[in-house]
């Protein structure tokens, strides 16, 4: 479970950052969780953007994905959700204690 300063200090991380994996009109499915977990495995850290023309809310949507991945969710504004799993083999990102 992450803290406030390791949720904050994951945020500014991810404030320059694009969205990388997309949640359209057909909401999670395989292929969205394929590109998200091989996304979290590569950067630990992934924005994703949920378009205007989904139908299911942001929060069911997040709660889904991290869920479905054993992603932490960190943060949701807006249509944007940010994730983080970190890497088991070789972490990139050091979090404050």
């Amino acid at each position: 479970m992450l803290n406030g300063k390791q949720k904050r200090y994951l945020k500014g991380l991810a404030s320059t950052m694009t969205a990388v994996v997309q949640v359209g009109k057909s909401g999670v499915n395989d292929r969205v969780l394929f590109s998200l977990k091989e996304a979290l495995v590569a950067r630990e850290l992934v924005k994703i953007k949920v378009l205007k023309n989904c139908l299911t809310d942001v929060s069911e949507v997040a709660e889904e994905l991290a869920n479905a991945t054993g992603a932490q969710l960190v943060q949701i504004i807006g249509r944007n959700v940010l994730l983080y799993q970190p890497n088991q083999d070789k972490s990139a990102i050091i979090l404050p204690k």
